[in-house]
């Protein structure tokens, strides 16, 4: 992807790791396994994610491990090889006596679960972890799957502090287009139940560039999301990796990319900016804007982006301990066969140098919107100014950054397309390389 880029081609992707998970092989379980059993360096930061794979329909635009049209037995062996993997982390070494910093339930849909799978579920966790002093708890939700029952089974249950609801559009024909299962009358039937269970934290997610959206749909979106006054809000452009359907149509049948092209989808995540900043919102990041900056932090993003440890459990979730990368298997049956034989179901793994550590932890807090110099210098020994200095000069030649020898800030310009600004750091055997 360069800076330059128009048209939204199959393959552009988010950058939310390095090296590229291409990368990851087999090989490297070893290094997983000895890396999981051994205690943890002192004062690292842990975090646990969760990933439940259902959805009742699976979005044109999605590239995750997600299944639709399960029957309630699959989804309860599932959950039930859910707890027994969290049995299993309970009792590794990397766990040591930290408790959990940061927890987050992603998807697929976590929301898919009733209020008595969530209730078992958090019981049946809570034998063997807690998340009890946790800064943050976070639970992705999709508006047509929730109950007023489910909200208050999430608030005061399973002690979700952060709840993001995945409305990405307000309009229904965009909604049904891109095939999303929930339509906008229960974004709205969803938010009087949210706003009485009292989160937090309560994250609205829009996506920009979503087939059929057009400028006064778009607008008509902020306008809604102004309306709604969430805590933050979430805006991500469009991709089109290679394994969503969308991509599929379009390699297979060669028709033109239906999604937005790259300048309007930056002009629309722009007027969002300006609009939101209006009514008090800042910047958090390239993606996120907050209305309160003392009230919202994001601790699984802030600490996750430092290099904290993440254990992942369920189906195909990529987790990082101790400064080694790992997946778990992608297939169903690959999945709960390790798990029912009383085994780790580890996938593949990375073990990183110390300088694509370094990378890593720049390119991923780049996204921020400002860089702080001194972080690296302290951390790696590294000075990441002069380290890359022709690049950093190249971008703020193209109006994209600033940058002293103290601090790296973007323009609301390089904010716009942060993740088409990463690769250029990339060391030379990673540049060019399929992404995932």
């Amino acid at each position: 992807m360069s800076t330059t880029d128009s048209k939204t081609e199959v393959g552009s992707y988010f950058i939310s790791n390095y090296p590229p998970y291409s990368q990851w092989t087999v090989d490297a379980l070893p290094t997983v396994e000895q890396t999981l059993g051994s205690p943890p360096k002192p004062d690292t930061p842990l975090g646990l994610y969760l990933h439940i794979p259902f959805c009742r329909k699976r979005c044109k635009f999605c590239y995750f491990k997600v299944f639709t049209d399960v029957k309630a037995p699959e989804v309860q062996r599932y959950v039930d090889a859910l707890c027994s993997e969290i049995e299993m982390v309970s009792q590794l070494p990397v766990m040591g006596d930290r408790p959990f910093r940061f927890v987050y339930f992603g998807g697929g849909t976590p929301s898919f679960l009733s209020p008595k799978q969530l209730t078992a579920l958090s019981e049946r966790l809570h034998r063997h972890i807690t998340w009890d002093g946790a800064e943050e708890v976070t639970f992705e939700c999709e508006p047509g799957t929730l109950s007023e029952t489910k909200v208050k089974t999430l608030r005061e249950t399973l002690g979700v502090t952060r709840l993001s609801l995945g409305v990405e559009n307000f309009t229904d024909s965009v909604l049904e287009e891109n095939g999303r299962a929930h339509l906008s009358k229960q974004v709205y039937t969803a938010w009087e139940w949210i706003e009485a269970a009292n989160f937090n934290n309560v994250n609205i997610d829009l996506i920009s560039g979503m087939v059929g959206e057009t400028w006064d749909n778009w607008k008509y979106n902020i306008e809604k999301v102004i309306e709604l006054s969430p805590e933050s809000v979430t805006i991500y452009q469009m991709e089109l990796p290679f394994n969503t359907v969308y991509s599929k149509d379009i390699l297979g049948n060669k028709i033109e990319t239906p999604v937005a092209d790259w300048p309007t989808k930056r002009a629309w995540v722009a007027y969002a900016y300006e609009e939101l900043k209006k009514v008090g919102y800042s910047v958090s990041s390239a993606y996120t804007m907050i209305k309160d900056p003392n009230k919202i932090s994001f601790s699984y993003r802030d600490n996750l982006w430092r290099g904290s440890d993440l254990l992942a459990t369920g189906i195909a979730s990529f987790g990082h301990a101790q400064g080694v990368h790992y997946q778990n298997l992608p297939g169903m049956e690959q999945y709960l066969g390790a798990i029912e034989e009383g085994r780790l179901p580890l996938g593949r793994g990375f073990q990183p140098t110390e300088h694509q550590m370094l990378i890593r932890e720049m390119v991923l807090l780049l996204k921020k919107g400002v860089l702080d110099v001194g972080y690296f210098r302290q951390k790696f020994g590294v000075d990441v100014i002069d380290r890359w200095r022709d690049v950093w000069q190249g971008y703020a030649d193209e109006g994209l950054l600033s940058f002293t020898d103290d601090q790296v800030e973007l323009t609301m310009d390089g904010l716009l397309r942060a993740d088409s600004l990463l690769p250029a750091f990339f060391e030379p055997e990673h540049q060019g390389v399929r992404y995932t």
